[in-house]
C-alpha cells in the first residue's frame, strides 16, 4: 500500500471546502468537488474500496453537471432555484438504492477481494442519487448524506483512512448545518415566489 497521507490532506481540505460552499449555493464548489474526487480515485483504489474508486469517477463528471446545473440550469437559463421531492420521488430513489447495493454487493462478494462489499455498495449507490439531488438543488440531498456521512465513517476507519474518517465527522455537522441553511433558503424564496405571483 502506498503512502497516500500527504495526498489525502489535500482531498479532505478540498472536499471539506466544496461542502462550505455548496451550503453557500457557490458554484465554485463544483471546481473543489472535481479535483478532490479525482485524488480520491486512486486512493480508494490502492485500498480496495472499488465501488468507493468508481464513485469518485462518477463525481468528477458530475462537478461538471452541477457546475452547470447551477450557472446555466433552470428555466431561465439561470441556475436552478431549490426546490424539494415528492414522497413518491423519496420512495423511488430509496428503492432504487436499496436493488443497486444487493445486486452490486453480491457481485463484488463473488467477483473480488473486496471489503465490506454491501456496505461500500450503499455509501455508492446512495450517494449517486443524492449527488443528483445536489446538482439539482434538492432540499432533502442533505438528509441523505447525513445517513451516508454516518455509514461512510464506519468504512474508512475499517481501512484505516482515518482522516477521511475524520473528515465525514465534520461532513456530517456541515450535513445538519446544511439542511436547515437550505430550508430557510427555500422557504423565503418560496415566500418570495408567492409574492411574486400575487402581484
Amino acid at each position: 500500500m502506498f503512502d497516500w497521507v500527504n495526498l489525502e490532506t489535500v482531498a479532505v481540505a478540498l472536499s471539506i471546502a466544496y461542502l462550505i460552499l455548496a451550503m453557500k449555493e457557490n458554484s465554485l464548489c463544483w471546481y473543489c468537488a472535481f479535483v478532490s474526487t479525482a485524488i480520491y480515485v486512486v486512493i480508494f483504489g490502492d485500498v480496495s474500496l472499488y465501488m468507493e474508486s468508481a464513485l469518485n469517477g462518477y463525481y468528477m463528471a458530475m462537478a461538471i453537471y452541477g457546475w452547470y446545473q447551477w450557472q446555466r440550469g433552470g428555466s431561465a437559463n439561470q441556475g436552478v432555484a431549490l426546490s424539494i421531492w415528492t414522497t413518491r420521488q423519496h420512495f423511488m430513489a430509496i428503492g432504487l438504492i436499496l436493488l443497486a447495493t444487493v445486486i452490486s454487493g453480491y457481485l463484488l462478494t463473488v467477483t473480488t477481494e473486496a471489503r465490506l462489499p454491501y456496505i461500500d455498495s450503499f455509501t455508492t449507490w446512495a450517494s449517486v442519487v443524492t449527488t443528483v439531488m445536489v446538482a439539482r438543488k434538492v432540499l432533502e440531498n442533505w438528509l441523505y448524506w447525513i445517513v451516508i456521512n454516518s455509514v461512510s465513517i464506519f468504512l474508512y476507519i475499517d481501512r484505516e483512512l482515518y482522516q477521511t474518517a475524520a473528515m465525514f465527522v465534520v461532513y456530517l455537522v456541515l450535513a445538519i448545518i446544511g439542511y436547515f441553511t437550505w430550508r430557510k433558503n427555500y422557504l423565503e424564496q418560496d415566500s418570495y415566489t408567492a409574492q411574486a405571483n400575487s402581484s
